[in-house]
């Protein structure tokens, strides 16, 4: 080599890769670019000695040296063209991060080319694994959760379906995704507890596994040979298969009777209407029969009856408030 070249490889700032990974993802299961990245690194760094992905990482043949450098130090580690990989810890690095963008903006220094190299991605759906471990914890540690139960919880479970109800009639997007997820706790905290039942416990795996068995079993037309090109089709697809699975001897059952009345009253109507049945309204007289009446005569329409009268409310509520403020 002249002289010219051995100064220039000399001089050459070399290169800092930044490998993230995701710890909802098995370790092990890199990228290729991941594993071209540290197989041809000069240097592989990690901070933690316990990071998941060291035994795995060594196991395929990669030296990987427990080290927490300093910005400086790593730039100085890059000199002479050599490439660095950084296996990042769960937090991301930010120290390191903030300590390379101050050298950059110095100016002092020549800085190393920097990669941010993602190794593992989060599948859709990956943030719940963290919600299921957050439960556990808090199942475990925390005084009033740690001694709930299903009938405790249940109050909890109506009035969160019923602000969720709220935040979408608003339109409040944000709202929505705040609902949503405490919608989605209830499910998480009793499927929590069930674990814990002597005799029939069960898991979050386990519902989700049922819930996912019913939608396939129940959409033919998405997932056997049937077709559907109506929502009247997959209606009746639904319905039938729902028949075969519960085989009920009256439509009137799986019909929750806590429910308000005049949702229980729609869905009463909807169940003979849809079954094809000839039933007619119990004859009595008072509110009770007549709501009853407007209830099935909104259901036949395609009204909600108990959404219908829940908006009007908020109108009367609407004109309560301004007639206050006058």
């Amino acid at each position: 080599m002249n002289t010219t070249s051995a100064t220039t490889s000399a001089a050459a700032p070399g290169r800092i890769v930044l490998l993230t990974t995701s710890h909802r993802v098995a370790p092990g299961l890199l990228s290729w670019p991941a594993w071209q990245a540290l197989r041809s690194a000069d240097r592989v760094l990690c901070a933690d000695g316990a990071h998941p992905q060291l035994p795995y990482l060594r196991e395929a043949g990669t030296a990987v040296d427990e080290a927490a450098p300093s910005a400086e130090e790593l730039v100085a580690a890059c000199a002479g063209g050599r490439t660095v990989v950084v296996v990042a810890t769960g937090e991301g690095e930010p120290a390191l991060t903030d300590g390379l963008a101050r050298l950059a903006g110095s100016g002092r220094v020549q800085m190393p080319e920097l990669e941010l190299l993602p190794a593992s991605y989060d599948l859709p759906g990956a943030r719940l694994l963290d919600l299921v471990q957050v439960m556990d914890r808090i199942r475990a540690e925390c005084p009033w959760s740690s001694r709930q139960t299903h009938k405790g919880l249940a109050k909890y479970g109506i009035e969160e379906a019923y602000e969720l109800v709220e935040a979408i009639e608003d339109g409040d997007r944000e709202e929505l995704r705040e609902e949503l997820g405490d919608v989605l706790l209830q499910v998480v905290f009793h499927a929590r507890i069930a674990e814990e039942d002597p005799e029939e416990p069960f898991s979050i795996d386990d519902v989700a596994g049922t819930i996912v068995a019913k939608l396939i079993h129940r959409h033919p037309h998405v997932f056997g040979d049937e077709t559907a090109t109506t929502p009247e089709e997959v209606k009746a697809h639904w319905l039938r298969t729902k028949a075969e699975e519960k085989r009920r001897t009256s439509v009137t059952e799986g019909v929750p009777l806590g429910q308000p009345g005049l949702a229980l009253a729609a869905k009463l109507a909807s169940r003979v209407r849809t079954a094809g049945l000839d039933v007619p309204l119990p004859a009595g007289e008072g509110f009770g029969y007549e709501l009853l009446a407007l209830a099935a005569r909104a259901e036949a329409e395609g009204v909600d009856p108990e959404a219908a009268l829940r908006a009007a409310a908020r109108a009367y509520r609407d004109v309560i408030i301004k007639t206050e403020g006058n």
